[in-house]
């Protein structure tokens, strides 16, 4: 006869075993959802867009749910320029246990680009879950972070973790547009040790998903390039519009030189990251790519290799080299009389360690007329190298993607946008793109409609986050 375990046995039993499970990291990462859920309702639901909507009192809300988990006036503080009440910036910290350990730094925007309630399918500023995504202006770009991050605050200070490294939160404003004052270098210039730390974990990366929702791969963000625009200017002496002259006429030279512009491909400028995102990204596409981009993280790449590799995605063109296109344009005065003047703007986004001076010779002698002249349209921003990707920022992440995406190969990318991480890492802290939120390849609606950002990939870059830090501060 088989031995019966006593009831009271089998109960204590089950009960030990479930508590293990609970305690496993995993479980623990994800417990507590459905405050998480409270506070990125929150976060999403306040428009801090520019010019209408108020960083400052998403920083507020986030700020009282820190407050409200323990901690202190002096560790929780909301930042603001005196000229701009509405963009503030919220510093919080968790300090460690050993002060001669460098910080880390946890790096969000809470700003968000404008929404039009009349072009949206659902209202912007309500966060709406349907068919497995979360709606809503910011709900990926960057509130997604922003509020993982807020969490995971929370919750370390809940559970009385006390990290050996200390751990800082900045959540600030002005990264979505060039006319708002951007919080990351008012706190640099102003508050510098609230962002003072050894590294910084920003948006930028994330996982990327094939057409049917499976993860291809986790990106890291190591680096990014310069966005800097160039004013072109033609004059001419103007007169009626029945007195042709020919050649003669700032619109045609305009037209002509920006023409020159937008057909020409910055020569190929490859940088560490961008080597070893084509070589570990080479297995994961066809053939008729994959031996191109091999090439390329080999460094064996011929011409028609990078002329394979730009042709079959923009990104990837973008990742090779310094590109420039024409954005604006402004001029005449009359529909009845030649132009006076035209002015047009040309953006460029610089690989990193390219001077802008040698860029704007360039575009002069491209447009290759002296009748228009080229100037910076601004200062050029900080200069910024990409940061070193060393096995105490790249192992903890490879270790926690295999064991979660198993399978999924951890890539680095140089990012072909612009981030707040162009003034930390120009200001001496290497900032890393890493979210473990995977994004479908449509782009998410992010900066246009319906932006939006699947429930599970949420919900794990939040697991996600929440350990990657513990495996950073233990």
């Amino acid at each position: 006869m088989a031995y019966r375990r006593p009831a009271a046995a089998l109960i204590a039993a089950l009960l030990v075993t479930t508590s293990a499970h609970a305690a496993t990291p995993d479980a623990q990462a994800r417990g507590d959802e459905a405050a998480f859920r409270g506070l990125y309702k929150e976060l999403v639901e306040t428009d801090s867009s520019w010019p209408d909507g108020s960083c400052t009192v998403a920083a507020e809300r986030m700020g009282a749910r820190l407050k409200a988990a323990g901690y202190g006036d002096g560790d929780v503080q909301i930042i603001v320029d005196p000229a701009h009440p509405k963009e503030g910036n919220l510093s919080a910290i968790l300090r460690g246990s050993d002060a001669k350990l460098p910080a880390i730094l946890l790096l969000a925007h809470i700003d968000v680009v404008a929404a039009k309630r009349a072009d949206w399918e659902r209202d912007p500023f309500s966060l709406i879950e349907e068919g497995g995504y979360f709606y809503g202006r910011g709900t990926s770009d960057d509130k997604a972070m922003a509020a993982a991050f807020t969490d995971q605050m929370v919750r370390y200070k809940a559970e009385g973790y006390r990290p050996k490294r200390t751990i800082k939160l900045a959540l600030t404003c002005g990264e979505e547009t060039e006319k708002a004052l951007n919080g990351v270098e008012y706190l640099l210039k102003n508050k510098p040790d609230a962002l003072k730390a050894g590294w910084a974990l920003n948006e930028g990366g994330g996982g990327s998903l094939d057409e049917s929702g499976k993860p291809v791969s986790q990106g890291v963000q190591a680096g990014e390039k310069v966005y800097q625009d160039f004013t072109f200017t033609a004059t001419a002496p103007g007169g009626h519009s029945s007195r042709q002259t020919p050649h003669v006429n700032a619109i045609g030279w305009m037209a002509t030189a920006l023409a020159r512009v937008n057909a020409y491909d910055f020569p190929v400028n490859l940088t560490p990251a961008a080597k070893a995102y084509f070589g570990a990204s080479a297995s994961l596409y066809p053939a008729k790519v994959s031996s191109a981009m091999a090439a390329i993280g080999a460094g064996k790449a011929s011409e028609a290799d990078y002329a394979a590799v730009s042709a079959e995605s923009a990104s990837w063109n973008a990742t090779l080299r310094t590109t420039c296109i024409p954005t604006l344009i402004s001029g005449g005065h009359a529909p009845n009389a030649q132009p006076q003047s035209v002015t047009a703007n040309v953006n460029c986004r610089i690989i990193p360690g390219e001077a802008v001076d040698a860029v704007l010779a360039r575009l002069s002698e491209v447009a290759a007329d002296p009748k228009v002249k080229v100037t910076l349209a601004d200062p050029p921003q900080p200069k910024s190298s990409a940061p070193e990707l060393t096995p105490q920022i790249m192992g903890p992440i490879a270790a926690l993607t295999k064991e979660m995406w198993p399978g999924v190969p951890v890539i680095p990318r140089l990012a072909t946008g612009a981030t707040d991480g162009r003034f930390t890492n120009a200001a001496g802290i290497p900032t890393y793109g890493v979210s473990g939120m995977f994004a479908d390849p449509d782009g998410q609606g992010v900066h246009g409609l319906n932006e939006r950002i699947r429930v599970k990939s949420l919900l794990d870059g939040r697991a996600f986050l929440y350990r990657l830090v513990k495996l950073y501060t233990q």
